[in-house]
């Protein structure tokens, strides 16, 4: 089953303004690339768990693949709506 798509905001005159949505998703997707960097770092060492037995290393490299990937879809969903909020602000300037 897929994921839904994310909620899009509406701009306009009442709310937050288009420059300030967009600088929030901004920061917020280079805070998320430097998350994923950091997780790519910190990524499971098979030595770290053989004692344990092979199925735990391979269990802890599943676990790091859906942590990196949530991370992903967070990322995907908030470009999204940047580009949403974008493409609004562009229309109402013409």
């Amino acid at each position: 089953m897929s994921r839904p798509g994310p909620v899009l905001p509406t701009v306009h005159l009442n709310g937050t303004s288009a420059e300030a949505l967009a600088e929030a998703l901004t920061v917020a997707l280079e805070k998320l690339w430097e998350a994923q960097q950091a997780l790519q770092d910190a990524a499971p060492n098979g030595r770290d768990y053989y004692p344990q037995g092979p199925a735990l290393a391979q269990l802890a490299q599943e676990q790091h693949r859906q942590r990196a990937e949530a991370l992903q879809d967070i990322r995907t969903d908030l470009a999204t709506v940047l580009d949403s909020v974008l493409d609004q602000q562009q229309r109402r300037q013409r």
